[in-house]
């Protein structure tokens, strides 16, 4: 607002000096904005209601379409209108009351389609939300913030106590009310069959496996429990069941059992399978109740919330080495095993004996003790070669190194099947801690271990060698002589054929030479006068083209350039029009400028100063001729009449350069 500062210079003169403290600018309002205004002292606004120091309320465009800044009124900020769709609501905290008047503490439930304003001191709780539209195969659960009467799905009142959980399932589209919370959303679970999961029940604890084939929906009190499972098994799921060195021959055998579902992350809270290969068994421990179980395959093992696979440590390799191969499953056979002893005769020769034993187990399926004992041994592997091995060490010690050579077989073949306490040969060998039954053995090599003995062994083979290499040779080179003297005898009689053939074929080649120049001769003749012709008739074309094109060149530059003054002209008039258009436009702006300046000026002194400063000359200039004694008379001596009001403006002023 402009400041008027009035000072005296006389005891008749005053001069008005205006200065402006700050510009405020009209706000304009709609229906779906408003001003959120702060008194800074006590007032009455424009709507005519007192405010206090202070306090804080709302002006929207319903109530004004302008607002004018008021003083001792702060504009704190701008206010849009807050509209719910269709399916959204929120929920509003310390909200006014008829009489503006905020609610500490409640809550306000708003749903759509609505549209409010703000008011000072209101705010929505986390934001603006979506209601929650449930299809058949989806709830969510809910949780009671505060003791309420609720109706159920049958329409039956239910009070709902503070803490309280249930379920809403769909079809359905819900808006929860302020007294309930919605704490988490479900979705039924389709299980395939031989698909699982685990659920834990949260006030028992208690776990339990769901399978398939069913969807299953959690309950309000279950939620989706984790198994842990220990690395080592994690790793052999991955593989198939079995880990190891890649030498390993039955590490190929895991292959057929590898899940995809381990290969991109397990899944913890789905049950955990393994399909088990034919031929194997798998023992599965429960530890809760300390019981065991074997799965034998192909059959899918299923673990339970509180079982866990036994992991076997197999020996592996030539010769075995222990540990280098674990596995859940145990192969029962038939199957085979390979090793590598070493021996030493009775005569000190020692000896590297390759051997491989077909093996498998005899087992009664049902009969729990029957099948534990299977897993009695955990190495298997390694326990029947070191008893294997022992009994070959045992029967090559008592003969010499030339019988053994002579009769190896039967020495290990003794040594392993036979009876000690009858000294009868057997059909097979059984191991009664875990019945394993080895049916048949096979030497694969036999190589000395000493390098003097090998050498010599060596060379009495290469001597042997040598001597029938010998004779298959001279042999050979007999049958090679005659073959030759066979093919010179053919080689020369198809020689004479061929030259034969070749004088027949000569004559052709000679007449066909003489009918080749005679075309040639008469073909040259002809392709001369024909090609003369066509380059005649070529050059008239290429003449009648020339000109044609001459002529189009002519009449496209003629065009070209009368096309070109066009543009000039055209360019010269738009550039004279458009000088004209700014001319025009910068008079017409000076003269808005002009008119806006003047008008400008008119409002900002207003109406009654405007009245004042037309009126302060005339009267000071009678009130000075009053003081002077004169009237205001205009004084004339018939032919110039002069103003006695201008003559004390003279007078003013030669005083004052006085």
């Amino acid at each position: 607002m402009p400041r008027q500062n009035i000072s005296c210079l006389s005891d008749n003169i005053f001069t008005l000096t205006l200065t402006v403290v700050c510009v405020e600018n009209r706000r304009s309002l709609t229906v779906n904005t408003g001003l959120r205004l702060k008194a800074l002292q006590t007032l009455v606004d424009v709507n005519g209601v007192k405010r206090l120091a202070g306090e804080e309320w709302l002006l929207t465009g319903e109530e004004q379409d302008e607002y004018y800044p008021q003083i001792g009124v702060e504009v704190v900020s701008s206010e849009n209108r807050v509209v719910l769709r269709s399916g959204q609501f929120c929920v509003v905290l310390d909200p006014v009351d008829k009489k503006f008047k905020p609610q500490f503490g409640r809550r306000e439930l708003r749903k759509g389609c609505s549209s409010f304003f703000l008011h000072p001191g209101e705010k929505i709780e986390k934001g603006i939300q979506s209601s929650f539209v449930l299809s058949e195969d989806e709830a969510i659960i809910v949780v009671a913030r505060e003791e309420f009467k609720d109706t159920n799905l049958q329409g039956k009142s239910v009070v709902r106590k503070c803490g309280e959980r249930w379920m809403i399932y769909g079809p359905v589209e819900y808006i929860p009310c302020i007294e309930v919370e919605v704490i988490d959303k479900r979705k039924q679970i389709p299980l395939s069959k031989n698909e699982g999961i685990y659920v834990q029940d949260i006030k028992t604890g208690k776990v339990r496996s769901i399978m398939g084939p069913e969807s299953y929906m959690l309950k309000s009190y279950e939620h989706l429990w984790e198994k842990p499972l220990d690395p080592i098994v994690e790793e052999l799921l991955r593989n198939g069941g079995g880990t190891g060195s890649g030498d390993i021959r039955k590490i190929a055998y895991f292959e057929q059992s590898v899940d995809p579902q381990f290969l991109k992350g397990r899944n913890k809270t789905r049950v955990v399978t393994y399909r088990c290969p034919g031929n194997t068994a798998v023992q599965v421990n429960d530890y809760l109740d300390k019981t065991a179980r074997v799965v034998f395959g192909p059959d899918l093992a299923i673990l339970g919330p509180h079982e866990n696979f036994s992991v076997l440590s197999l020996s592996a390799g030539k010769p075995k080495k222990p540990d280098a191969m674990k596995s859940l499953c145990l192969m029962l056979g038939p199957d085979f095993i390979s090793d590598e002893l070493e021996v030493e005769t009775s005569d000190h020769a020692r000896l590297r004996l390759k051997i491989a034993f077909n093996n498998h187990f005899e087992y009664e399926k049902g009969n729990t003790e029957s099948e534990a004992k299977v897993f009695a041994v955990p190495d298997f592997i390694g326990f029947a070669s070191r008893q294997v091995g022992s009994k070959i060490r045992a029967a090559v010690a008592l003969v010499p190194f030339d019988e053994f050579h002579r009769h190896s077989a039967q020495v290990i073949q003794h040594a392993v099947f036979k009876d000690t306490t009858t000294g009868s040969m057997l059909d097979y060998l059984k191991f009664e801690a875990n019945n394993l039954v080895v049916t048949s053995i096979d030497i694969q090599s036999i190589e000395p271990v000493d390098r003097k003995m090998s050498d010599s062994l060596t060379k009495s083979i290469q001597l042997a060698i040598e001597i029938s290499t010998n004779s298959v040779e001279a042999a050979a080179q007999h049958e090679a002589m005659r073959n030759e003297q066979e093919a010179k005898g053919y080689l020369e009689r198809q020689m004479l054929t061929n030259e034969k053939e070749s004088e027949k074929e000569r004559c052709k080649l000679v007449e066909l030479k003489a009918i080749t120049a005679a075309v040639e001769s008469t073909g040259q003749a002809k392709a001369e006068a024909q090609a003369q012709a066509e380059r005649v008739i070529i050059e008239c074309e290429s003449e009648i083209e020339a000109a044609r094109l001459r002529a189009k060149a002519l009449e496209i530059e003629h065009y070209a350039k009368l096309e070109s003054q066009n543009m000039v002209r055209r360019g010269e008039i738009d550039f004279a029009k458009s000088q004209d258009d700014l001319e025009l436009y910068r008079e017409k702006s000076l003269a808005d400028i002009e008119v806006k300046r003047f008008s400008d000026m008119v409002k900002a002194l207003g109406a009654d100063t405007l009245a004042a400063i037309a009126t302060a000359g005339p009267d000071t200039q009678v009130k000075m001729l009053a003081s002077l004694g004169l009237e205001s008379t205009l004084i004339t001596d018939g032919n110039s009449p002069i103003n006695l009001f201008m003559t004390a403006e003279g007078l003013v002023k030669t005083g004052h350069m006085q």
